[in-house]
């Protein structure tokens, strides 16, 4: 792999293991971000995209990320922190299902990726050996920081150049995620992709103290195992907390057509802190799942680029507290 990093502020701090790190603020939030490396990255796991993993942001001395389980390896497909995503073409990899055994297959905002020979089904819960991490690049600012990943597989014919900006809004308790996906090999990128946020907001267990609002009716496609109710129609709460080693997981249907029913908001009714997310395109599906550690709305949204072509969207959240 070239590592590229373009970065005259980035910063040297480096986490306990010794983990590539960078730090941004504007003044009112800081955040310290995980950066993509495939010899000493925090996350070297083929789930989710190495790009713009935040380990910590503060605001107002309320904190909004930070790990939720314990574990030191690297590999392990969800041992990842903060806002971070995942691309789901068909729930596999991009040429994953014609790869022969000992081929070749993609996963993006990671690479390429070796097919075990051995393998019937795609195991989203495994880690697989890279091949090819692609090219990184990486500028920042003061508040910003960038992430460009370029990657090339010329077997299956699959290739894109992929943007991910990460941006704390001057004077606003805000922080935008910006993304380009540029396909730029000769077949179309057909994929779901989905933000799995991690929250872990001031350290408080998964419990009564938090509510989860959304824009939409909720019917939830599963039972809640007496831990979460739906109330008022569209919010979420916990009616005790989840224990270890439990969790709940749902897909809520009820949602619109448009980008208006991509948001949610959490609350603290403890520590008083919360947050807004909202995202520019409509949801493919939103899934909620939650252990005793974190909580996470998996909002979904649909991409389908053809070569040549690029596609745009934005995430926005807002920090604040309520009263």
């Amino acid at each position: 792999m070239r590592l590229l990093v373009c970065a005259l502020l980035l910063a040297a701090a480096l986490p306990a293991a010794d983990h590539p790190s960078a730090a941004i603020t504007n003044g009112l939030i800081e955040a310290k971000i995980h950066t993509p490396d495939p010899v000493n990255g925090y996350y070297r796991g083929t789930s989710f995209d190495w790009s713009g993993s935040i380990y910590s942001l503060t605001y107002k001395k309320h904190q909004y990320f930070g790990e939720w389980q314990q574990s030191d390896d690297p590999y392990l497909h969800d041992r990842i922190t903060g806002p971070v995503e995942e691309y789901r073409p068909g729930d596999k990899g991009l040429g994953y299902a014609e790869a022969e055994p000992g081929g070749r297959f993609l996963r993006i905002g990671v690479g390429v990726c070796e097919k075990p020979r051995d393998e019937a089904e795609y195991d989203w819960r495994k880690s697989y050996k890279v091949v090819d991490p692609g090219s990184w690049s990486i500028q920042q600012g003061e508040n910003w920081i960038e992430f460009i990943h370029q990657v090339r597989e010329p077997v299956s014919g699959y290739a894109y150049r992929y943007i991910k900006r990460l941006t704390l809004v001057p004077g606003q308790p805000q922080l935008v995620i910006d993304h380009l996906l540029e396909n730029t090999g000769t077949r179309p990128i057909e994929t779901s992709v989905y933000n799995h946020n991690f929250f872990v907001i001031d350290g408080r267990p998964t419990g009564p103290e938090f509510v989860v609002k959304f824009p939409f009716d909720l019917t939830p496609d599963r039972d809640l195992k007496g831990y979460a109710a739906v109330q008022q129609k569209r919010n979420l709460v916990y009616l005790k907390e989840i224990p270890a080693g439990e969790s709940i997981i749902t897909l809520f249907d009820g949602f619109g057509a448009t980008s208006a029913d991509n948001a949610f908001v959490i609350e603290n009714m403890r520590s008083h802190a919360a947050v807004r997310m909202s995202t520019d395109k409509p949801l493919e599906k939103m899934q909620f799942w939650s252990p005793g550690t974190t909580l996470c709305p998996e909002p979904y949204i649909a991409l389908s680029i053809q070569p040549g072509q690029a596609d745009r969207w934005t995430i926005h959240y807002e920090f604040f507290e309520i009263n």
